[in-house]
């Protein structure tokens, strides 16, 4: 079944989207992606082919995501807001031959370099802005319908970008099976249940899986209202709540501590919602607590991973106690194991290894990662580290690898490294977290110059957001003589902690 189909049993005159104060109903929204499956098709593209999608959370990216996958194409969700360097690494990877760009990826489209991206063959401009040469998302969807495209459990729905074990950005393979199970997982998890008359609010950046799956897709996929804000500002966040009655709310813990510390807020502005989930980062008991007596809203903990589609666990509609992330999700296998591979006891910590027909393929031509992500019998190693207690419900505890999470975001140290390395004057360099009152974390790096050239830290940071997304980029910059190493040359990132 093609995931896109999600769409076709939900009454032709319900609510299918709020965006910038228009609503699509699904029946206006079923005609809009069969006419865009129709223009894609009129490009020369295949099934397989990957079309990358850089708009920001609207109905353009909505749209272009259900045609990419009804068209039997392969979608890779970027950031509309990354820098041009950033953006033609994800290309040049994913070999993408068409490029949906909403109007904040204006300025790094500009900067591309065609003569590096054989591959890309259309760029296409959503909201009436055309680039030279290429076509509107308007001429697009002048064109005559198509129908779906067949498509089965192990065929790509879409390239996530994410880690990998190396460090560096990869992008995860999630097949229409691996999504549309979790929607099915999400479903069945005794109360978590979603309903077609329910009106979600979607603040998440849809290049990320949370925003793409637990939130738009399960809407979707249940018939009911997504509410979709650009551009998160606490204070009228909140108002569309109150304006449109919202329901249910998922969002990273930034979000949440934003509203827990709004000066003003009203106590009622959460009336309506009956389901409140924090995911994507560790939710600080303290920030739940605070929503809880200054809303009177249950904040519950989930967890999740890119290379899961997203969810593994949640405390929604269970009576875990405050700090877990809940229980695993039906059909979703999970193990606790110690250094050696074996299972721990009830109690001790260990990492989480997943399994389930939500886990992803492995990783876009990167057989190497995807060996080092994946066990031969199917058990995806998280790097995680976590402890359940004698109810099942799930705690964790730690991360074995050195991601950095910012706003609910992965950044990747090396990612960050490699780009400080090409600095003319940076000899050395390592890349940590440290914790940030508001982001959770954020990026510290450590850089030795070298001999003879001086550099400031503002001319470091600088060189990064020229070539990073924002919450990649280094917050502090410290100067150091020599970074401490270990017996085998390895950096001790610990011990820059």
């Amino acid at each position: 079944m093609n995931l896109a189909s999600i769409i076709d049993a939900h009454p032709a005159d319900h609510s299918a989207l709020i965006s910038r104060n228009k609503v699509t109903t699904y029946g206006e929204l079923r005609d809009q992606v069969a006419a865009l499956r129709g223009g894609l098709v009129g490009l020369g593209l295949e099934p397989g082919d990957r079309v990358a999608i850089a708009c920001g959370t609207n109905w353009y990216f909505v749209a272009s995501y259900l045609a990419t996958l009804g068209a039997g194409l392969v979608a890779v969700p970027l950031n509309p807001s990354a820098p041009a360097p950033e953006l033609m690494k994800y290309l040049q990877v994913t070999g993408a031959r068409v490029l949906v760009a909403g109007p904040a990826a204006n300025h790094s489209v500009g900067g591309l370099d065609h003569t590096e991206l054989p591959d890309l063959e259309h760029v296409v401009a959503t909201a009436g802005v055309v680039f030279e040469g290429e076509r509107s998302l308007d001429d697009l969807l002048a064109a005559d319908p198509v129908p779906l495209v067949e498509r089965g459990d192990d065929d790509i729905a879409a390239l996530m970008f994410t880690s990998g074990t190396a460090g560096s950005p990869k992008a995860a393979v999630l097949t229409h099976g691996n999504l549309r199970a979790n929607l099915e997982q999400m479903q069945a998890h005794l109360g978590r249940r979603q309903e077609p008359g329910d009106i979600a609010l979607c603040v998440l950046p849809l290049f990320h899986i949370f925003g793409l799956n637990v939130v738009l897709g399960l809407s979707l996929y249940t018939g009911s209202t997504v509410l979709l804000v650009e551009r998160f500002d606490p204070q009228s966040a909140l108002e569309a709540v109150q304006k449109h009655k919202v329901t249910i709310i998922s969002g990273p813990p930034t979000m949440w501590a934003a509203w827990a510390n709004l000066p003003g807020a009203d106590p009622r502005a959460f009336e309506s919602v009956r389901l409140a989930a924090s995911g994507a980062a560790k939710l600080p008991v303290e920030i739940a607590q605070l929503v809880e007596d200054r809303f009177g809203l249950v904040l519950k903990e989930g967890y999740g991973l890119t290379e899961t589609s997203p969810v593994v666990a949640t405390a929604t509609g269970t009576n875990a106690p405050r700090g877990s992330v809940g229980s695993v999700l039906p059909g979703i296998e999970v193990r606790l194991v110690d250094a050696d591979g074996e299972d721990v006891l009830v109690g001790d910590s260990g990492e989480i290894w997943v399994r389930g027909p939500n886990v992803f393929k492995g990783y876009w031509n990167d057989p190497d990662a995807t060996a080092q992500a994946l066990t031969s019998d199917g058990w995806l190693r998280t790097g995680d580290v976590a402890v359940v207690d004698d109810d099942g419900f799930l705690f964790l505890v730690d991360r074995a690898k050195d991601i950095i999470i910012v706003s609910g975001f992965n950044v990747y140290p090396a990612e960050v490294e490699n780009v400080l390395i090409e600095h003319p004057a940076v000899e050395a360099c390592a890349v940590v977290g440290v914790p940030h009152p508001y982001t959770g974390e954020a990026v510290k790096a450590f850089v030795v110059l070298r001999e003879g050239i001086s550099a400031e830290e503002d001319d470091i940071i600088a060189w990064c957001s020229e070539r990073l997304a924002r919450y990649k980029c280094p917050d502090k910059v410290m100067f150091v003589d020599e970074l401490p190493k270990g017996v085998a040359g390895k950096v001790l990132r610990r011990a820059l902690r």
